[in-house]
């Protein structure tokens, strides 16, 4: 394969950011593209074989964007950037439309699957957001309901998980049916508790203006100017899933998020975020985004695990 050379300028960030102690960030990204890489004053060198180098380059200018916009990232940060798959190009210019600023902090797309989400997100009503672990599904939903509460254009924030087991009987756990449910609802207030501060957090709740409850507290319900998101919904039944969509009144959007591939439901049940694809698919309205694992933002090892199983299933 042909080698080729270019360079990238590195002088309107903090290079260590980018580059990591003692370059670790660097030798990372050159161990998997394949690529040698020499920072040369305020530029960058990258050289390898062509595709190599054009990937390397997507993934270092899709870091230095990232670390313009936001000088505090961390070095583990750029470090998961660096490691990630994008399936498209972040764009440098317009970023801004897929910005949400949320009380703490401002979030925004790591990967091609979720600038598409995003949008979605901005554009539609209701959006399915399907993928593997680790895509950021159920975090940017509850970022851009904490964003959209911020600005005021929903009074309320309300989360919903289907309370299945997953391989694990919980039903004797000891203490009242708020703790009972408590470990099902744990990761959306893992990812308030990041979104909101304590305070407020803690404020809203009380208000009801913040609201985590099983899918089954839906029933009979009619969810006015609010932000209403379903995680986990491959652990609904079909019945589930059309008195949860049921449940939109005016001014109000929804996000579903979940992976098909890690459904606890028994093997005798379908699964609604399965039927609901071939039911809804195409109405005017409202979006499926599919993200891969290519889109995976934990640590890098989460990408190649959901890799491996897909490879196994098939």
């Amino acid at each position: 394969m042909k080698s080729f050379k270019t360079s990238i300028s590195i002088s309107e960030i903090d290079p260590i950011t980018l580059c990591g102690s003692n370059d670790q960030n660097l030798a990372s990204l050159e161990r998997s593209c394949g690529v040698n890489l020499v920072a040369r004053g305020d530029r960058l060198w990258v050289d390898g074989p062509s595709e190599s180098v054009a990937r390397a380059s997507l993934l270092l200018k899709n870091s230095i964007a990232t670390i313009r916009k936001d000088p505090a990232c961390s070095e583990a940060d750029v470090r998961a950037l660096l490691e990630s798959k994008p399936a498209q190009a972040l764009p440098t210019e317009g970023v801004d439309q897929c910005e949400v600023q949320t009380y703490k902090e401002i979030v925004r797309a790591r990967s091609g699957g979720q600038l598409e989400y995003l949008k979605a997100i901005e554009t539609h009503d209701i959006v399915f957001s399907i993928g593997p672990a680790g895509t950021g599904k159920t975090y940017l939903a509850v970022a851009s309901a904490v964003a959209a509460l911020r600005t005021k254009q929903v009074s309320r924030i309300v989360l919903a998980r289907p309370a299945v087991e997953a391989g694990e009987n919980l039903g004797f756990l000891p203490g009242a049916l708020e703790d009972k449910v408590d470990p099902y609802l744990r990761p959306l207030y893992d990812a308030l508790q990041d979104l909101l501060e304590p305070e407020r957090l803690a404020r809203y709740q009380s208000m009801k203006v913040v609201e985590v409850a099983p899918l089954a507290f839906m029933r009979g319900r009619t969810l006015n100017d609010a932000f209403i998101i379903l995680d986990e919904a491959q652990n609904t039944t079909p019945a589930q899933m059309k008195m949860f969509l049921t449940r939109l009144g005016s001014r109000s959007q929804v996000v579903v998020t979940g992976d098909v591939t890690q459904t606890d439901l028994p093997s005798t049940q379908s699964s609604g975020l399965v039927d609901v694809s071939g039911i809804l698919q195409g109405l005017d309205g409202i979006a499926f985004v599919y993200l891969t694992e290519q889109d995976v933002v934990r640590n890098p090892l989460v990408q190649r695990i959901v890799k491996a199983y897909e490879q196994h299933q098939q």
